[in-house]
């Protein structure tokens, strides 16, 4: 069986490594389609050529911006509105495009707790790919976006309670928030083992993330590399169909919850 398509939407360049970079990795060396959609940083910003360095790693295809400014960070995109203050549609139709060109069989992108630290970016990041995910299958919205598709599934990336420990630990001393999930809302536990030399490779490609003191590249960056690959090695999805479920003709039509 063919290797599904990949699209991965994240805030910032440095999330798809993070927290999808084993998953993208695996799915490349196995001849599926993979991209990413990045919402912050513009093309010439020294935050993209990071981004296509890593991308390059992953098997990723080149870099896909939808040049909003980082909430923090305004000159990420000079002249252009923070992702967060951007009018919702206009994100959207931003998005639905990307994902009609790839035409993707899953999107992955942060949980609705944008993925640990709840930064701003990475929550409504959630919001926009979740609206765009079901908008790209339907021929009536967003029609100059190109032809309707829709993806099977949405695969959040996630982290559940009972693996915050070491890592929870790190981030809360540079003083970051831990948002995890109830362990019974993961839908898929991937060891990333064989992909973890790529994986980092593609973190460390992000180096002027790796050299800040509070970013998640700068604390991995000065652990020794067994406690590294202990955090990397593991990545959590929450799983969400996205496809109707077709109509049974034999059936009463009624409603069921």
């Amino acid at each position: 069986m063919a290797t599904p398509s990949l699209l991965g939407v994240f805030a910032h360049p440095d999330d798809e490594s993070l927290l999808a970079g084993g998953v993208l990795a695996r799915h490349a060396a196995s001849g599926g389609r993979t991209a990413v959609v990045t919402a912050t940083w513009t093309p010439d910003s020294h935050r993209a050529a990071e981004l296509a360095d890593a991308l390059r790693i992953l098997g990723a295809g080149e870099p896909r911006l939808l040049e909003y400014a980082d909430a923090r960070v305004p000159a990420s995109a000079p002249g252009r509105p923070r992702f967060v203050d951007a009018p919702l549609d206009e994100a959207v139709a931003r998005l639905v495009r990307h994902v009609r060109e790839v035409r993707p069989d899953i999107v992955v992108t942060h949980d609705d707790y944008g993925q640990l630290t709840g930064h701003p970016d990475h929550v409504h990041t959630h919001r926009v790919t979740l609206l765009a995910v079901h908008a790209a299958g339907l021929e009536h919205l967003y029609p100059e976006a190109g032809e309707p598709w829709q993806p099977a599934a949405l695969c959040l990336a996630t982290h559940p309670h009972a693996a915050v420990g070491e890592l929870g630990a790190l981030l809360a001393d540079v003083g970051k928030t831990v948002r995890s999930v109830p362990d019974g809302r993961v839908s898929a536990t991937i060891d990333v083992r064989p992909w973890l030399e790529r994986k980092w490779a593609a973190i460390a490609a992000h180096r002027s993330e790796a050299e800040r003191r509070r970013s998640l590249p700068g604390i991995l960056s000065r652990l020794p590399a067994e406690a590294r690959e202990r955090i990397l090695a593991t990545e959590w999805y929450t799983r969400l169909a996205v496809r109707p479920t077709p109509v049974d003709p034999a059936g009463s039509g009624e409603l069921t919850v």
